[in-house]
């Protein structure tokens, strides 16, 4: 054991991930008199599941009421939806919309020609409710979040900066009596990037942010960060995991010659567009009575199976038969992108395959962000806040993340006055200097995306999870013995959290026998 440096930092709250969630509870905290520092593993703190989202946000309009809003819900979710998380998202967000991110934040939502909110009606709604700013919703309020947080005098960011384990009182602190505390966070050990050191975090509340696991899969909407680093490291901790099953798969994303696949937003057919096979016949009619408006977990199912039908590796989503301006003003980086790639979208129809976009399940959390473990939150996709139930209502989660993380920002205030705050003193962590193998970690990647992809899919059967299950139990084992002996870096980190994450989701689905929402199985 290494004898603690000076090196450590200490602040009142860490939060770990820069997502719409993690900057909600940022400024939370910070509007509270806290001291937070945030971290971001990549290099530009934009960059997350947030930044990419694209249909908008749920703003609840006066016409709406609890009755509707859950009902939709628990359709979308299939029955399986925490009625306790329906009611938290009613009854604080519209508030938070207009206070956070209207008033505070400035984000230029889409307006009427009376400069009233502009509302859209997306899959699974009753009404229309769903606010936007143009098909970038997502990275208008990333941008504008940034720049409202980031000259804060009390919010510390860091980028280049990797969460490796979380600190525990039992399994960390150098006072062998802390064994006996109730299970409790302290911080987190970090990998900083560019100085090439492990440095312990501590803090007397930690936020999980991290956001999504969709890197795990061959075809994913997700960006690279979205690897499962905070299940992992809450699972490493003790923490509770539920839900893990229900991946959800976007039906449309962008079909190209590489492996990245743009996302086509949900936006889209709400406005209209519809979706044709490879032999230009409209299918959705065919699989649900709400046809191109049908949940997501149907619709991806519906394209995999007229994909096998046709004998194709895509369908086609087509929004021409609208006006060409009104297309350009609506989806006007969904036209560039598609354009780039050849593809006129006010002439021609686009080629679009499903992909891994959501996690329902994750961390198990309380209404307040809190989880198994004490002075530990987690917001945002990484947590399970039960909102989703076993399938995402569309346009959901953004506005999940800027609750439950101004929830978890305001609640850190009240633990750091009301509870026995214990800092420990930590060892420096012990590095091992054996040089990293990339060749190695590219393909155990590969293998963890393949198996996740071919065996852990859109459509499971109790074959592909055991073939999975003996896949990933030898991987896990290398990888294992791979990071122990091997000088981290950012993605070996990785790496080690995919393989453990995609053994919970495997190990949920097995456990699993019933079809449900994003978890079906055929047998």
């Amino acid at each position: 054991m290494k004898l603690p440096s000076t090196k450590t930092i200490n602040t009142d709250v860490l939060i770990i991930g820069s997502g719409l969630a993690g900057c909600a509870a940022a400024l939370a905290a910070a509007r509270e008199g806290l001291q937070v520092t945030m971290l971001s593993s990549e290099k530009v703190f934009t960059e997350s599941a947030s930044y990419y989202a694209q249909g908008g946000i749920i703003r609840i309009p006066d016409e709406d009421s609890l009755e509707l809003l859950m009902k939709d819900f628990q359709r979308a979710g299939h029955n399986v939806v925490n009625e306790k998380a329906v009611k938290q998202i009613y009854k604080y967000g519209k508030s938070l919309v207009d206070e956070v991110l209207i008033d505070t934040v400035k984000v230029p939502f889409d307006r009427d020609h009376h400069q009233n909110i502009s509302l859209t009606r997306e899959a699974s709604h009753s009404i229309k409710r769903i606010a936007h700013v143009k098909d970038h919703t997502g990275s208008a309020i990333q941008s504008y979040f940034y720049n409202t947080i980031q000259n804060h005098s009390n919010i510390h960011i860091l980028t280049g900066v990797t969460a490796v384990d979380l600190i525990t009182l039992a399994h960390h602190s150098m006072n062998y009596s802390h064994i006996y505390e109730p299970s409790t966070c302290s911080g987190a050990y970090c990998l900083f990037q560019e100085e090439d050191e492990i440095r312990p975090i501590l803090a007397g509340v930690t936020i999980v942010a991290t956001g999504g696991l969709g890197r795990l899969y061959l075809h994913t909407s997700n960006p690279k960060s979205a690897r499962g680093d905070g299940y992992a490291m809450v699972y490493r901790a003790g923490g509770r995991i539920m839900n893990m099953e229900y991946i959800q798969f976007h039906p449309t994303t962008l079909l190209t010659a590489d492996e990245e696949r743009f996302l086509i937003t949900e936006a889209m057919r709400g406005e209209g567009g519809i979706l044709f096979n490879s032999n230009g016949e409209a299918f959705m009619k065919n699989y649900d009575a709400q046809a191109e408006l049908a949940p997501r977990d149907i619709v991806a199912r519906s394209i995999i199976q007229e994909m096998n039908k046709t004998h194709s590796n895509h369908v086609f989503l087509d929004i021409s038969h609208k006006n060409s301006d009104w297309i350009k003003a609506r989806f006007p980086l969904i036209y560039q992108k598609c354009l780039d790639k050849k593809i006129d979208i006010t002439i021609n129809p686009i080629p679009v395959v499903p992909a891994a976009h959501y996690a329902c399940g994750g961390v198990a959390v309380d209404c307040q962000a809190n989880t198994t473990i004490k002075r530990l939150k987690a917001v945002g996709e990484v947590a399970c806040t039960g909102l989703h139930g076993a399938n995402r209502l569309a346009s959901s989660s953004l506005l999940e993340c800027l609750v439950y993380g101004t929830l978890a920002g305001q609640d850190a205030a009240r633990i750091l006055k009301v509870e026995k705050i214990i800092i420990p003193q930590v060892p420096d962590w012990e590095r091992e200097r054996e040089e990293l193998d990339a060749d190695l970690l590219r393909q155990d990647m590969l293998t963890i995306k393949q198996t996740m992809w071919n065996y852990v899919g859109i459509i499971r059967t109790r074959k592909k999870l055991n073939r999975a299950l003996d896949i990933l139990t030898r991987l896990n084992q290398s990888i294992e013995y791979f990071y122990k002996h091997t000088n981290l870096d950012n993605d070996l980190i990785g790496l080690r959290n995919a393989v453990q994450t995609a053994w919970m989701v495997l190990h949920a689905a097995r456990l699993n026998k019933e079809s449900r929402g994003c978890h079906y199985r055929l047998d």
